[in-house]
């Protein structure tokens, strides 16, 4: 199984105006569907993802795209 995080600076049409960070879960045909999963449930609660996409290719390999919005922190001081 592969993470990738893509940056905030990739733009989708259907944002518009809001900025999102993308994170990319490639599961290959001989790793656990069961695994996946856990791993998309973990992402979901405690990082605060949310699944936007995914597609399972020819031959058994899936792919999912994860975003959350990008937290902007305001100085308080």
């Amino acid at each position: 199984m592969k993470e990738q995080f893509l940056t905030s600076s990739v733009q989708r049409e259907r944002d518009y105006a809001r900025q999102y960070e993308y994170l990319v879960l490639t599961v290959s045909p001989v790793d656990s569907l069961h695994e996946a999963r856990r791993r998309l449930v973990e992402h979901s609660e405690y990082g605060k993802w949310e699944l936007e996409r995914s597609k399972l290719y020819m031959g058994g390999g899936r792919r999912f795209w994860l975003r959350r919005r990008v937290m902007q922190v305001q100085r308080t001081v």
